[in-house]
């Protein structure tokens, strides 16, 4: 193998490759990068067994070859270089690069030993929009949480339907939900669970980049591909082990009726939250009561070791006097993925699961569990 390739487009390939490169002592192949040609492109791959990323760059191709060598030494190395044309050459299992003045030579390994990535053959593909995507799955990423005893909750939750991808994650205390229109509508509906660490590797690699997201399944896979803008070709490839199992039907946790229902400025009543946290003690627990009479939310909080701290935000609320103790955090959670200036929080009883909802948007819910008051 040999290539000519500009330093700046070798160093954003590999940054994106290296994310899910680790320190594997019992797999060493695995702390590699695979480099191999393809037409008039530079094919670079990573995997940890779980994920896998498999990135083209338009490259100039003097020979065809393919190469292994230690991902973050090559990442590292390229980002010292200068600004200048790199050619990289393989010479029996170790890369060989040279950039104006510098004459370096990376020790490699046997490329033939690297994991087979599988191809998933996918009975449709479905398309959405990048930017959608991944701000979507923003607004559910950080729900989850590791569970042995119930894998499934570890990951989001993908459903497609018609011309609609929903997205759910929950870790039992709170639940979020987001649903995206699709470009296409689908001949058959699927659903996939995928575990968190990947989608956050999604959601990173794409975030910021612009066209259509195409997204493919099988039996216990799924892919994500982004096409180049010029040609019809993939551009980046992320494939991901599925977690098994089935989930949860979440959608009976989620209220339908109410005590009481609040429309209240989001930023404001974050704001006294966040303040409140301040003094919420070692449970983490801030009450809201909730008065129509005086049309006020009263965000409260005391510690024996810090003191006490009391605010009222005016709002438009019908029903009845409540009071209610959430953990901060679950409550702040919420409220920071919501992207409307104006929330709906909507209270089913003093112990029963509460809504949050945008004004005008009826894309997104957040349902949190209010906690005993101690």
């Amino acid at each position: 193998m040999k290539i000519e390739i500009i330093k700046e487009n070798l160093k954003n390939g590999l940054s994106i490759v290296e994310r899910i490169v680790g320190r594997n002592t019992s797999l060493p192949i695995l702390n590699n990068v695979y480099i191999n040609t393809e037409d008039s492109y530079l094919i670079l791959i990573s995997t940890d067994l779980e994920t896998a990323i498999k990135l083209w760059i338009l490259t100039k191709i003097i020979k065809k070859g393919k190469v292994a060598v230690p991902a973050k030494l090559l990442s590292n190395f390229t980002s010292s270089l200068p600004n200048e044309k790199i050619t990289i050459e393989e010479k029996n299992q170790n890369l060989s690069i040279e950039c104006k003045n510098i004459t370096t030579q990376i020790q490699g390994c046997n490329p033939d030993d690297f994991p087979i990535i599988p191809e998933i053959k996918s009975e449709e593909y479905l398309e959405v929009d990048v930017i959608k995507f991944c701000q979507g799955l923003n607004q559910v990423i950080d729900v989850p949480a590791p569970s042995q005893s119930r894998p499934e909750i570890s990951g989001i939750y993908f459903s497609f339907s018609k011309n609609n991808i929903k997205m759910a994650a929950t870790d039992s205390f709170r639940l979020a939900e987001k649903n995206i229109r699709l470009e296409k509508t689908i001949k058959k509906e699927y659903s996939f669970i995928l575990p968190q660490k990947p989608a956050r590797e999604i959601m990173n690699i794409l975030e910021g980049r612009q066209g259509l997201l195409k997204i493919g399944m099988s039996q216990n896979q799924a892919l994500f591909e982004l096409t180049f803008k010029e040609v019809d070709r993939p551009e980046i490839q992320i494939t991901s082990r599925l977690i098994e199992g089935e989930y949860p039907n979440y959608t009976e946790i989620i209220p339908t009726k109410f005590k009481t229902q609040v429309v209240i400025k989001r930023d404001e009543f974050l704001n006294q939250i966040k303040t409140a946290s301040f003094f919420s003690g070692k449970v983490n627990e801030v009450k809201v009561l909730v008065n129509p009479e005086k049309k006020e939310v009263q965000i409260s909080a005391k510690s024996s070791d810090v003191g006490h701290h009391q605010s009222n935000v005016a709002a438009n609320i019908q029903g009845e006097v409540i009071e209610v103790s959430f953990n901060y955090k679950y409550l702040m959670d919420g409220l920071q993925n919501i992207k409307g200036s104006e929330i709906m929080f909507d209270i089913s009883k003093e112990e029963g699961p509460c809504l949050l909802r945008p004004v005008g948007d009826a894309s997104y819910l957040y349902v949190v569990m209010p906690i005993k008051s101690i």
